[in-house]
């Protein structure tokens, strides 16, 4: 175990006031195991907030995060709308421990984290859908949340294709927000209706 290992495994039990001030101040409810990889594979508060106001408008929304880490959109989602239920797949179980010990710590009631594949899941479960790229560090030579799963280009192409049939048959008016995305996974009977951060943010409805 790597050296400050106590530190590395618990989260605080003292809740923070409002850790939704700040980046900074929402990944120092992790260590510093985690908080490392914020600028790369987490979602910024800022996003999570917009891809909520889009995806949960309507009372007991049902949001699911494909791949959603520690859960940071997730956490940040659910206490901006405790209205709307907010679900996290995650397939590395040390981040699903993790995104639990926060969501208890900040006693959120309207969010769940599931250990799991996401193709392991029924999508008719769920309303609307974020997706931030969870499948691109398939590629060769990008950076890797860790080295506990396997990578491959052909795992890439098969999430995108499972990914994007699931959202077609989903009913007309489901939305999908994607932030950093090839598109890859986009059916065409979705349609942009708003883009943010230079185009890297998309909100979709489909038609």
């Amino acid at each position: 175990m790597a050296k400050g290992s106590m530190q590395n495994r618990y989260i605080s039990n003292q809740k923070i006031e409002n850790p939704f001030v700040s980046d900074a101040q929402f990944d120092g409810l992790f260590p510093y195991s985690i908080q490392h990889l914020t600028k790369q594979h987490w979602t910024p508060l800022y996003v999570a907030r917009k891809a909520a106001g889009f995806l949960a408008t309507e009372k007991g929304a049902r949001v699911l995060d494909i791949g959603s880490g520690v859960g940071k959109f997730c956490l940040a989602a659910a206490s901006m709308l405790p209205d709307a239920f907010f679900y996290g797949v995650e397939q590395r179980s040390r981040l699903v421990y993790y995104a639990d010990k926060v969501k208890n710590l900040l006693r959120l009631e309207n969010v769940s984290f599931r250990y799991s594949n996401f193709t392991q899941l029924n999508f008719c479960d769920y309303d609307h859908f974020y997706f931030y790229n969870s499948f691109y560090e398939n590629f060769v030579g990008t950076d890797k949340i860790d080295h506990s799963l396997y990578y491959s280009t052909e795992l890439y192409h098969y999430y995108n294709r499972y990914l994007y049939k699931q959202l077609e048959k989903r009913p007309p008016g489901t939305k999908l927000v994607t932030y950093q995305s090839l598109e890859d996974e986009v059916p065409k009977c979705y349609r942009v209706v708003g883009m943010e951060r230079n185009n890297l943010l998309k909100f979709w409805r489909k038609i």
